[in-house]
Parts: C-alpha cells; structure tokens; sequence
C-alpha cells in the first residue's frame, strides 16, 4: 500500500502586528476593516500573524481605563440627574438622558465581548512571541536609546528579537503609533532585517495583497 504525504505550505509573509490591531478589531474602530482582512488572510494560511504577548495583555488594560473613565462619568451623571429630577421643567429631559448612563455602562459589556471573541481568533491563529527575560532586558535599553515607553519597548524588542531568527522573505511591521516607531533608526533596523514599517493598516493591507500576489509589485 502506497502512502502518501501531504505537507502543508508554509506562508511566505511574516505580518507582525501589536495591542493598535488587537484594539481596531475590538472596539471597531477606523481601520477595523482593513485589519478584519488582514486576519482573514492569516486565518486562510496567506500570510503568518506574529504578535508580542504583551500585545494580549495592553488591550485589557486599555479598556479597563476606558471603564474607569466611563464609570466616573455615569456616576457624576447620575449624580446630577437625580438633582435635576427634583425640578419640575427639567424632568423629561432627565429621563432621556438616563439612557445616557444605561449606554456607558452596556458598551463596556460589549467591548469586552468583542475583545475576548478578538483574542479568541488571535490565539488560534497567530504566533505569538513569548515575553522572556532576554525581551525584558532589551527594552530596557530601546527606552533610553529610541526614549520609547516602556510598553512600546517591550513590543519593538519583541518583534526584533523575533525578526532575527525569522526566515520568511517578505516581512512588514504594522503600526499606527507613528509618533514612536516613525524613528529612522527603528525603520533602518527593522528595513536591515528586510521587514517593512507601516503606519497604517489600509495602507498594510495594500502591501500585504501585492506583495502575496501571483505577481507582486514593490511598493
């Protein structure tokens, strides 16, 4: 009997991402479509998603500060609205703007739903690079060599210290916090591994279909 064996191709595209793409899928934000179709590709083994570990963590952290904001707000609000009540000409106003509170507090809900269903697809599908000592002590340096933030230093170390050992051909760094990593000596380090900067996920996407094409175009 003749066996035979079926390997399965491995992407020719290394996509790094960090917490900005995890948030736009999330929260359904600007560019949520563009990333929506870039994890489409990782999910259909087009291209290979990499992220930092870190980058699942920062996301909760972000909306817990949002629900922070948001609780602070109902409650001042609430406060208010019980003061105003007590007026006869305020009351029909009051009541339309309870809904107000209902809303802040039911679109914490949904954002953490949208979160776990987020990281859900991530966890199945992308790789993630583990947050070793080694990665720590890097980003250390990067904060006062790039005066990046400590978050911020952990995500580059991370994607350097993988881009190192990475074999795929083509490679690009999504990342809207241009106000950081738009450093010509992070871009210059990044493009010596032959991995690409994009500030922009429209803009990432673009790069991405060309370059996976049957006849790639250099952008």
């Amino acid at each position: 009997m003749e066996v035979t064996w079926s390997l399965k191709k491995q992407p020719d595209m290394d996509v790094y991402v960090e917490s900005n793409f995890v948030l736009e899928l999330a929260l359904l934000q600007e560019q949520y479509e563009s990333c929506e179709k870039i994890l489409a590709l990782a999910e259909a083994g087009e291209i290979k998603l990499i992220l930092p570990a870190y980058s699942l963590i920062e996301p909760y952290e972000t909306l817990s500060r949002y629900a922070r904001n948001r609780n602070r707000l109902s409650n001042e609000l609430g406060t208010e609205l019980k003061q105003l009540s007590r007026s006869e000409p305020y009351r029909e106003s009051v009541d339309m703007l309870q809904k107000v509170t209902g809303f802040l507090v039911r679109s914490q809900e949904e954002e953490k739903t949208r979160l776990r269903s987020t990281l859900g697809r991530l966890l199945a599908t992308a790789e993630i690079i583990p947050l070793t000592s080694e990665i720590l002590a890097s980003a250390t340096a990067y904060q006062s060599d790039h005066d990046l933030s400590p978050q911020d230093s952990i995500v580059y170390g991370s994607v350097l210290g993988h881009l190192r050992a990475s074999v795929a051909p083509t490679k690009c760094f999504l990342n809207r916090n241009s106000k950081d990593f738009d450093d010509p000596d992070i871009v210059d380090t990044l493009a010596s591994h032959n991995c690409k900067v994009i500030f922009t996920f429209e803009a990432g996407h673009r790069y991405i279909s060309s370059q996976i094409a049957p006849n790639p175009v250099t952008n």
